[in-house]
């Protein structure tokens, strides 16, 4: 079932076009990349889904239904200007926004004890949200977000401003939510972040969607035929004399040879291995398969050579 339909979405602000008839899907359990430079149309995207403001045209369903108001509070959004009132003490900011998103006080509390004592922070419980650095301000903000076990979690640049530690804690409470069959987006410009945590993703550049789906699926269709090889030769090998095989890179590295090789097919890969094999030691081979940034720049650079 699908938890979140998006069709044909656009916006304009004035002169410039935010979006422009965006559609994505995600499937309850998805953990979906919403990816693209600054400035791409993500955060506007996720400002709709939030009602914070409305699509010019289009519509957005969330379960079958329009998504409302009130339907708002199955989602937990963390944004990426963060928004907590700084002279507030932090825990009674994090029990208002718990009972907003409809928890009762008792319960609201149990909750955030667990959170804050997991986030090692129950000794700010009565700090004002000022005293706080900004990456325990992420924290705070971070629980506010998932206290009350959204259907549905919006993380817009989490890891903006948080240090190497409270990165990897941050990551592994989105990998155990991905393992519990959350269904999260989870927006960047950091792609390579992106790829280690998603399964599916849309791909966004000036207001357009230009690619979306499972991430391995867009990986295979992205193959260029490129392959890594790494061997001790015993004569000196010299491997784009085989037809059907350019060598886009040669180096030396703790006494292998590290050649990658561009191959017109499997035929002349199956050459190049045979000609290591009669003349060499072949240690590792693999198939280098672009990585979602790689492909992003590629889908960016073939679209402005076609406007």
């Amino acid at each position: 079932m699908n938890i979140l339909d998006i069709q044909e979405v656009s916006k304009r602000y004035a002169d410039h076009l935010a979006l422009d008839r965006v559609s994505i899907s995600l499937e309850e359990g998805d953990v979906f990349g919403l990816l693209g430079p600054n400035g791409a149309g993500k955060t506007t995207l996720i400002r709709m889904i939030n009602h914070i403001t409305a699509p010019d045209s289009g519509e957005i369903y969330f379960k079958g239904k329009p998504l409302t108001r009130e339907l708002i509070k199955n989602i937990g959004y963390l944004p990426e200007e963060r928004g907590l009132y700084p002279k507030m003490k932090v825990g009674e900011q994090a029990l208002y926004f718990a009972q907003l998103k409809g928890l009762d006080r008792k319960e609201a509390l149990k909750r955030l004890k667990v959170w804050f004592e997991k986030f090692n922070i129950i000794h700010w419980w009565n700090k004002r949200v000022n005293e706080l650095s900004k990456g325990m301000q992420q924290k705070v903000q971070f629980i506010c977000t998932v206290v009350h076990e959204p259907d549905l979690l919006i993380l817009d640049e989490p890891f903006s401003g948080f240090d190497p530690i409270n990165q990897q804690m941050l990551q592994n409470e989105i990998t155990r939510f991905k393992e519990e069959g959350k269904t999260i987006i989870f927006s960047t410009h950091q792609m390579h972040a992106a790829e280690n945590i998603c399964d599916k993703m849309a791909l966004i550049n000036n207001a357009q969607k230009i690619i979306d789906g499972n991430i391995y699926e867009i990986k295979q269709q992205f193959r260029t035929n490129t392959y890594q090889l790494k061997y001790r030769d015993s004569e000196l090998l010299s491997l784009d004399s085989i037809e059907g095989i350019e060598v886009v890179e040669n180096s030396i590295t703790d006494g292998l040879q590290n050649t990658i090789i561009k191959a017109s097919s499997k035929e002349p890969l199956k050459g190049a291995i045979n000609h290591i094999f009669q003349h060499g030691e072949l240690v590792e081979y693999h198939e280098v398969v672009p990585s979602i940034h790689e492909i992003f720049i590629k889908c960016v650079s073939d679209k402005n050579l076609n406007l």
